[in-house]
């Protein structure tokens, strides 16, 4: 009985959850998620304006010409760039854009997310992310007070 009750009690703490949170830095309107193996990032700078998503996996990403985000278990989209970078570990891929209306509707109408390069692939789930979406896409429209 001695060590069922210290069991049941390190069964209720609570773990931490991934969770989808959208927020702002400074000018950078922001989203972001991770999970065991997998980081995403998205920023939105309203003086460029500019969007950028960042995916970051454990190990780095093979150099591959194309990259393709592809997203499921909703009503599907893949996009597809060859205009990516890497980081100088090779761990985080970037892409850079002046808009990202698929990849949003992508990220809030699916339930997995995958990123693609040739052979590398990093999974992530969508579960949670609309409601952060809306507020992400919300935030470069708000009025600077």
């Amino acid at each position: 009985m001695r060590l069922i009750i210290p069991l049941l009690a390190a069964c209720l703490i609570p773990l931490p959850v991934s969770a989808w949170e959208a927020g702002t830095q400074g000018p950078l309107c922001t989203l972001t998620h991770s999970e065991p193996g997998a980081e995403i990032r998205l920023t939105y700078d309203s003086r460029g304006p500019e969007y950028t998503i960042t995916l970051t996996a454990p190990t780095p990403w093979p150099r591959q010409p194309v990259f393709t985000l592809r997203f499921e278990g909703g009503p599907g989209l893949a996009i597809s760039t060859d205009r990516h970078i890497l980081s100088p570990d090779g761990r985080s891929l970037t892409v850079i854009d002046r808009g990202f209306g698929n990849v949003l509707r992508g990220l809030a109408e699916n339930r997995q997310a995958i990123g693609l390069t040739g052979p590398g692939m990093l999974s992530f789930s969508l579960d949670g992310a609309a409601p952060e979406v809306a507020k992400f896409e919300a935030c470069g429209t708000a009025p600077s007070v």
